[in-house]
């Protein structure tokens, strides 16, 4: 797939010394779902700061659709919408006129059906001439939400865009994130819920203090990261664990009824099968099995973990 977002060697330090950003490298192919995940502070919301142009990096390139960022800012920006994580709105203008205005700032022609559509799919229509300040919380981040599509961009940025809201408007985000991924729309989105992540995304960039850890595709990364947990039903109690077993170094339960093996998938000469060997040859007989795989949550936390 063609590349729409290329980031080379992107850093950022503030006047006082901060460093916020460190040589941060990505290329983000159209059409995917890429979710952010880091600790606050880690840098995310200063990497989306630059691209959409509000933060100037200290050093290194951006380029949107093969657009720089700096010397052709116009057309770059133009393709890109961004929902910040402060709710920022037009208290007393109605929705559907400071969304029609959104969509005027980027030099875009009228078009009711687009800002019809865009607030049928956010369950605005009904709002459509309430005033924003009149609006729930949830409600006014649907407003941002539709006033970052207004001018169909190509590349979406939504930095925490369910923080604090319900769990329906969490759900109804999920299902458009995924309409818009489906019409050719590049989503990059930062999120503290991590099942969200595993919920949409295609890849997982992880950061932490200013740096980019690693950016995989998120199935291959739960392979490659994941440990797996194995659970034996023995037929009968064991007293103590063979010595065949000290190197698998399985718990055994209080009642010596069940025996569980954490193995990673990564280590040689660990797993399923050489564990279930040595059982076999233990004489250990066991009448039921069952198999866990860790979570994105348990692989973020030992990633920012191992690399404090």
């Amino acid at each position: 797939m063609p590349t729409i977002l290329d980031i080379r060697g992107v850093s950022k330090t503030y006047a006082s010394g901060q460093r916020a950003l460190s040589g941060i490298s990505l290329t983000v192919e159209r059409g995917e779902i890429l979710a952010l995940l880091g600790p606050n502070g880690a840098g995310k919301t200063t990497l989306i700061g630059i691209v959409c142009g509000i933060v100037r990096a200290s050093a290194g390139t951006v380029a949107v659709d093969g657009h720089d960022i700096v010397r052709d800012y116009r057309a770059s920006r133009s393709l890109i919408g961004l929902v910040p994580q402060e709710l920022t709105t037009d208290a007393f203008e109605s929705v559907w006129a400071t969304v029609s205005f959104s969509r005027g700032l980027f030099g875009k022609a009228p078009d009711p059906v687009h800002i019809e559509n865009t607030l049928r799919a956010l369950s605005l229509w009904d709002k459509r001439d309430a005033r924003i300040m009149t609006l729930s919380g949830g409600m006014k981040r649907r407003v941002m939400i539709a006033k970052a599509l207004s001018h169909e961009p190509r590349l979406l940025f939504l930095d925490e865009p369910t923080a604090g809201v319900d769990v329906e408007l969490r759900r109804d985000m999920w299902q458009l994130v995924r309409e818009l991924r489906d019409t050719g729309v590049t989503v990059i989105l930062t999120t503290h819920y991590i099942e969200e992540a595993e919920e949409m995304a295609d890849r997982i960039g992880v950061m932490r203090k200013g740096e980019l850890l690693l950016v995989e595709r998120k199935v291959e990364l739960m392979a490659k990261l994941g440990r797996k947990q194995l659970t034996l039903q023995l037929e009968q109690p064991l007293h103590r664990l063979p010595s065949a077993l000290a190197a698998f170094a399985p718990a055994l339960s209080a009642d010596g009824l069940a025996l569980t093996y954490t193995y990673d998938t990564r280590a040689h000469g660990s797993g399923m099968v050489a564990f279930l060997e040595a059982l076999g040859a233990a004489g250990i007989a066991f009448k039921d099995l069952q198999t866990t795989q860790s979570s994105l949550e348990d692989i973020f936390v030992s990633l920012v973990q191992e690399r404090a």
